[in-house]
């Protein structure tokens, strides 16, 4: 290393480490370096060292402290996705604060998040490198549509009224990177009066609270975080926490939340898969399903078997995608009726519930 840099190796993503923490720097130049296919050009102590570092480095990927001295890295960020977007991993504190620093972080056009290292816990800083690892990788794929624009105007659609029939219905929503934006971009736009909608985010624990209040501040529909064995009533959205499984129940007439702490599923808990399964098996017909943006598979083949009960479905379209996995892999198993893009999604889920039939019926 030579005044804060690294000899750049062939056929590499290339890391740009932000952090005004000595150790922080060390440890995540440590991690990154362990693996073949990703190293640390550089790392800067605050964001002015950072963007002389960015010019003669080039780095394909950025991860960035929210809280430093001189300029704090959302200030940072938003100037950098105006003059220079690149992809940039935010490494936030498990903090409140932090936590809602990281998802306004990602309103400007961060493509993902990730708690600090925690030290001391050697099993626990080899899951932390694998995840930090994952997510880079993920990072540099989407390079290029790291900040997919949506429409300008979000005023939400008309209320739904008895338009949609006597029958209790549900929205199911998995998603995974990128689907904090998406999943924003679809609720703003329901009225009031939507049905009741369930949705597994890939997303820390330290964070899912956080999320679903900045959402209800800004939805008409009521967000929280999922809690367990609440009734699901219409116009209200649960989030599933970031410890557990979000799932469906009945009991008797009425649709219930419920959370599990059973193993991760797909790697992932929560888990869209363990999500959708349970709809699948206890709402059928009267589901819609919705899967957008995320790396991976997790939820393809639970929305199949959401389909073979009769819910109809919907998958985000590539070109709004940060991540065209998810949704790509829900297509390729034949889980899904419709893709459509980001912005219209809310129009065309309402469409289909008050369109003739309204559950079930596909052309």
């Amino acid at each position: 290393m030579v005044n804060g840099t690294i000899a750049t190796p062939a056929k590499k993503i290339n890391v740009l480490i932000i952090d005004d923490s000595a150790l922080i720097r060390a440890i995540l130049t440590e991690v990154i370096n362990s693996y073949a296919d990703l190293y640390v050009v550089g790392a800067a102590s605050n964001p002015l060292q950072a963007r002389e570092m960015i010019k003669t480095l080039n780095p394909d990927v950025l991860t960035l402290d929210v809280e430093m001295p001189e300029m704090d890295g959302l200030t940072f960020l938003d100037k950098l996705m105006r003059l220079r977007p690149m992809p940039v991993l935010m490494i936030s504190s498990l903090t409140e604060r932090g936590s809602e620093a990281a998802l306004r972080a990602l309103e400007l056009g961060a493509v993902d998040f990730l708690p600090k290292p925690k030290m001391g816990i050697a099993d626990g800083l080899r899951e932390y490198a694998d995840k930090i690892a994952e997510k880079i990788r993920v990072a540099f794929q989407a390079r290029g549509k790291f900040r997919i624009k949506t429409s300008g105007v979000r005023e939400s659609l008309p209320a739904l009224g008895t338009r949609i029939g006597s029958t209790e219905k549900i929205i199911a929503v998995g998603a995974s990177t990128g689907g904090t934006e998406a999943i924003k971009e679809f609720l703003i736009r329901l009225p009031a009066d939507a049905p009741g909608i369930v949705i597994a985010q890939h997303m820390p624990e330290a964070f899912t609270k956080s999320f679903a209040m900045r959402l209800d501040s800004l939805c008409k529909v009521t967000v929280k975080e999922a809690a367990g064995n609440e009734r699901i009533l219409p116009g209200h959205v649960y989030i599933a926490p970031g410890h557990s499984h979000l799932l469906l129940k009945r009991s008797g007439a009425n649709y219930m939340t419920e959370l599990s702490q059973a193993p991760p599923v797909n790697h992932h808990r929560p888990s869209v898969e363990v999500l959708f399964r349970s709809v699948a098996q206890n709402a059928g017909k009267n589901v819609i399903g919705v899967m957008l943006t995320g790396m991976g598979k997790d939820g393809a083949v639970g929305m199949l078997e959401m389909r073979q009960a009769g819910s109809y479905n919907f998958a985000q379209d590539e070109a709004t995608c940060v991540v065209y996995g998810m949704p790509r892999e829900a297509v390729a198993v034949g889980a899904v009726d419709e893709i459509v893009p980001i912005q219209e999604m809310a129009q065309k889920v309402l469409h289909k519930l008050i369109s003739s039939g309204g559950m079930g019926n596909r052309v």
